[in-house]
């Protein structure tokens, strides 16, 4: 990461990263809304998944990498028990993110204020432009 030639978005809002003590990598949080649930659970707030990470270089204004994080299996698989062992659990991870999604050249970034009570935590609940 060069200065501010690179940002990493969410869903089209940039993330509000914060240095780590190891030169080059910076750290950030997402809270979404991964699926609807019941009446007393923010009823007006739509699903945010699946989410769309993109590496932008400003510079070139362009996305040069991406992936799509879906909270469930993309497929719609359904597992009715727990993993038997770590190398499951990992399997059924790396098969909810796709290596293959960013968004196209142009694609305008929007930014969101930072709360001040989470200031490395984008919240896609707060944003208020609907669905992504």
């Amino acid at each position: 990461m060069t200065g501010d030639r690179y940002i990493v978005a969410c869903n089209g809002h940039a993330l509000p990263l914060a240095p780590t003590s190891i030169t080059g990598q910076a750290v950030a949080a997402v809270r979404f809304r991964a699926w609807p649930g019941g009446q007393g659970f923010h009823p007006t707030i739509p699903p945010h998944v699946p989410l769309n990470f993109d590496l932008i270089d400003t510079w070139n204004e362009r996305s040069v990498a991406g992936c799509r994080y879906h909270a469930t299996h993309p497929g719609g698989r359904n597992f009715h028990a727990l993993p038997v062992n770590a190398l499951e659990a990992e399997s059924r991870r790396h098969a909810r993110f796709e290596s293959m999604a960013h968004a196209p050249a142009g694609t305008p970034l929007r930014t969101v204020g930072v709360h001040p009570d989470s200031p490395l935590t984008l919240d896609l609940r707060r944003v208020r432009h609907g669905r992504h």
